[in-house]
């Protein structure tokens, strides 16, 4: 029997042991609860982010298309599959045998070798080598469509990881490639390199979406697991003033040229009347946008907007409106042309030497091209003035056209002209244009008088469906209407029979223009070679298109007239035809060139 002490003591110690179990009990209840109740929801989340992959899904670049709406660049949604060789080789093929058991029919690299290689059209045993290491990221497979990636999968390997990209299709080869330009990549990206594609990077550039799956210990996607995806925004479509078709003539008759006549280069330029829109600018040996490495690097822009050159005896058309809108001459003007002249110490001649003294028109002095004809004129004014309208026309200055890389062109100050040059500058050298300047030039003398910057942009479409027309640009008159109508009448002299550009002449349409060829430097620096140009307007009666050829240092044929202007025939021919534009009427003005 316990004594009443050592029964107290007896349950004095019980009830401190109860006490240090209900406080123990306590403790871990409290922590259980805490971490269930208070920390559970933080602690599944990190585990849920933990087991979460997010991949970019890169929105697609915008179209570029033409002024009907062809495409002329648009992109196209590719997937590139890496491996992580550490996790594929925790893969297990598991498969269902007759009776229903689940069986092991392989593991590892091999194993998944076996089901991607029908897939990618590899060999098994070529590609299960690839996939043996240690690295976490090795390529398996680039440029696949969305369902051969969602088939490869579906296999649900370990470690098979997609790279989503996009990649740019142009499918009309080199049609356009000189304005339309191209990309590079960076990374997974898109960056605009060259013309439209380098000018219109940020609009075209849309905003890139994501995909998060939920992985497995095996870094398998768990099919049950969180998945989301955040769509892209694809980036604007650019809609240009270029029609595609007259643009793939003008580049076939382009190079024809050159081979035909070896030239270096050639180019051409048709500009809507009015708007500025430019329906062709085309380059010889255009640049594929899609195989850009094909092209040598110096021939991949447009030289029809960064590769100045003397527009020779087109630029007869500046020094003669000028004085007719200066009121110093009519084209019935006469004045007495000899084939050559000494003025202030230098000597002039006209391209064709030996002719006999003549009593000419102004008329004349135009359609025959006359050098000497043309100082006459050109000296009746001021050379301050005449360089006035020079810039008005657009010359010395940049046309604002929408592709990087714009030359100015050269036109130096008359306080730099020395003493040939103040002539020179009269039958159009000693400066320098551009083709785009160029064909804006003869667009003023078809706009009534009115200069139109040259433009490449119709519009821009944005995803939402709303369309930003960019601004009209900035008009100014050069001059008169008359003048610009007397002009007109004039050139048609140039392409009828005796003037210097009858191959110019098309079937049905009157034709008003003016053939150039000018010296520049061959490969020695001498002055041994020459740019063979025209410039025209169609139909001359009610003009809708205004052209500009360009022929750079060929080595057979020469002129203007002889070169560039069956070039301006052929494809100011098929665009009218192409624009439904009819037939003239009436037949072309005339005015005496010689004096009896």
């Amino acid at each position: 029997m316990w004594s009443s002490g050592q029964l107290r003591r007896v349950l004095r110690r019980r009830n401190v042991v109860a006490v240090l179990f209900l406080s123990v009990f306590l403790v871990f209840s409290g922590r259980l609860v805490y971490v269930q109740a208070v920390q559970g929801p933080r602690l599944a989340g990190e585990a849920l982010q933990s087991r979460l992959r997010t991949y970019e899904i890169q929105a697609p670049r915008g179209d570029i298309v033409d002024v009907g709406g062809d495409v002329l660049a648009t992109s196209v949604q590719r997937y590139n599959v890496g491996v992580n060789q550490g996790k594929v080789a925790t893969f297990r093929h598991l498969e269902e045998d007759e009776d229903g058991e689940t069986v092991l029919v392989g593991t590892g690299a091999a194993a998944a070798a076996d089901l991607l290689a029908p897939l990618l059209g590899r060999d098994p045993a070529e590609l299960g080598a690839q996939m043996v290491g240690d690295s976490t990221f090795t390529y398996l497979a680039k440029g696949l469509s969305p369902s051969q990636w969602r088939e490869i999968r579906a296999l649900g390997i370990p470690g098979i990881e997609p790279e989503s990209v996009t990649d740019r299709l142009y499918p009309n080869g080199t049609t356009a490639g000189n304005i339309l330009g191209f990309v590079k990549r960076e990374g997974s990206d898109l960056i605009g390199n060259a013309g439209i594609e380098f000018k219109f990077d940020e609009e075209l550039h849309g905003r890139n979406g994501s995909e998060t799956v939920e992985i497995g210990n095996g870094g398998q996607v768990i099919p049950t697991g969180m998945y989301e995806v955040t769509e892209g925004e694809p980036g604007d479509t650019l809609r240009l003033t270029i029609d595609r078709d007259v643009q793939y003539v003008a580049q076939q008759a382009l190079d024809e040229t050159v081979s035909k006549y070896g030239a270096h280069w050639a180019g051409i330029a048709v500009m809507e009347i009015g708007t500025g829109r430019m329906l062709v600018l085309a380059d010889s040996g255009a640049v594929d946008p899609g195989n850009v490495t094909a092209t040598p690097e110096r021939a991949r822009g447009a030289r029809s907007v960064s590769a100045p050159y003397e527009p020779g005896s087109t630029g007869k058309l500046l020094t003669i409106a000028a004085a007719i809108d200066d009121g110093v001459v009519e084209p019935l003007t006469t004045f007495t042309v000899p084939d050559r002249m000494v003025i202030d110490g230098q000597l002039f001649r006209d391209h064709e030497p030996g002719h006999p003294e003549q009593e000419m028109t102004v008329a004349g002095i135009l359609a025959t091209s006359s050098n000497v004809g043309t100082v006459l004129v050109g000296n009746l004014m001021e050379d301050a003035h005449r360089y006035e309208y020079m810039r008005a026309f657009g010359f010395g200055s940049q046309t604002g056209i929408e592709l990087p890389g714009e030359s100015a062109g050269i036109l130096y100050e008359p306080d730099d002209w020395d003493g040939r040059t103040r002539m020179t500058t009269m039958f159009g050298q000693g400066y320098a244009v551009t083709l785009a300047q160029n064909v804006a030039m003869v667009a003023v003398l078809g706009n009534g008088g009115v200069h139109v910057p040259p433009t490449l942009v119709e519009s821009i479409e944005h995803p939402d469906g709303s369309v930003t027309v960019p601004d009209v640009p900035e008009e100014r008159r050069v001059v008169s209407e008359e003048t610009a109508a007397t002009m007109i009448a004039m050139m048609e002299g140039v392409v009828q029979p005796g003037g210097t550009a009858p191959k110019a002449a098309i079937d049905g349409y009157r034709v008003a223009g003016k053939t150039g060829t000018a010296q520049t430097a061959d490969g020695t620096g001498r002055l041994n070679a020459v740019v063979a140009n025209f410039v025209g307007l169609v139909p001359a009666d009610d003009p809708r298109f205004a052209v500009a050829v360009a022929v750079y240092r060929p080595s057979s044929g020469f002129y203007g007239g002889t070169i560039a202007a069956p070039v301006f025939k052929e494809v100011a021919e098929f665009a009218l035809h192409d624009a439904g534009v009819k037939p003239s009427s009436g037949s072309a003005a005339t005015f005496p060139w010689i004096v009896e």
